[in-house]
């Protein structure tokens, strides 16, 4: 982590673990406060200049995630960045895609 990123970590660290702990409520446990700074920097705040940002805005961003929010985007990233792409020939395509005759 850089340290503008460890710097935000430390001012919003309450509102992090708050999200966090609703989050592990409606069983959410494996997101991690990392999880979701990651997520509003990334998301929430690509377009904007962070460090003109008011601390309040900062924390009402993280305290308004949404379960499906958080998921669509990390789903979303994980495809995007998954390296385990399937590359098959037309021949496999055409197998796999083609309807199965009947015996």
């Amino acid at each position: 982590m850089d340290q503008q990123l460890t710097d935000l970590y430390r001012q919003l660290l309450p509102a992090l673990e708050s999200k966090k702990q609703e989050l592990t409520f409606y069983g959410y446990s494996e997101i991690t406060e990392e999880d979701l700074l990651k997520y509003v920097v990334e998301k929430k705040w690509r377009k904007k200049d962070v460090s003109a940002m008011r601390s309040y805005e900062m924390i009402s961003d993280v305290l308004t995630i949404t379960a499906a929010q958080f998921m669509t985007h990390t789903q979303t990233e994980a495809q995007r960045h998954s390296e385990d792409v399937l590359e098959l020939s037309k021949e496999e395509w055409s197998v796999l895609f083609s309807p199965k005759k009947a015996d």
